[in-house]
């Protein structure tokens, strides 16, 4: 059977879903591994939406905290608010108390990416308050490290992503992944999908 790895994610204005894409591609470019690519509920009115601006959701469909525990491998993407995840994505967190007390997680790989506003946003808080949720789920956390290369050393340009994950920066939200954000999101989508699938293999 196919390792199945799911990539679960919220995005306001569309940064993150970009990402989750690319980590999609990643996956599924591992043989024997699939992906399927969910979002989490939004839990604000379309009325205050469209007042923030935020466009229409994409067509993924929205997963429930249940079909979390068919999945051999997650991935969780979420912009940031104030350094932490979106409160989305916490309200799905916490609706997985069912999970949680059934240890239905524990044991899986898990991965995060994410989208901050600015260098300062909280490209590595975000990560490190998010391990949190994974821990309490008895998850295990599969950060990217370096393995993505020389490229994470670049100074040259702006660059979100950090060794927790792949990210981007959105600025005012007119600025879009770059190529190497976009590269370094397929190249987590890729490694996770090897480490889900030799964890499945030595189950």
């Amino acid at each position: 059977m196919a390792v199945k790895v799911y990539v679960v994610y919220y995005s306001m204005y569309g940064h993150v879903a970009k990402l989750a894409d690319e980590i999609k591609k990643g996956v599924s470019s591992v043989e024997g591994v699939e992906a399927k690519i969910w979002q989490v509920p939004e839990t604000l009115p379309e009325e205050v939406l469209g007042k923030m601006g935020a466009p229409p959701k994409l067509d993924a469909p929205i997963i429930t905290p249940q079909e979390l525990a068919e999945a051999d491998g997650i991935l969780f993407g979420f912009p940031t608010r104030f350094g932490m995840m979106a409160a989305q994505m916490k309200a799905f967190f916490d609706a997985t108390g069912g999970l949680w007390r059934e240890q239905s997680l524990a044991g899986k790989p898990a991965g995060i990416f994410f989208s901050t506003g600015t260098q300062g946003g909280g490209q590595e808080t975000t990560a490190l308050t998010t391990v949190t949720q994974l821990t309490h789920h008895g998850m295990v956390f599969v950060p990217v490290g370096y393995t993505f290369g020389a490229k994470l050393f670049d100074m040259d340009k702006v660059q979100g992503g950090s060794p927790y994950g792949a990210g981007t920066f959105a600025a005012d939200g007119s600025r879009w992944p770059s190529e190497m954000e976009l590269e370094h999101a397929f190249h987590q989508g890729q490694y996770f999908a090897s480490i889900a699938k030799k964890l499945k293999g030595s189950a």
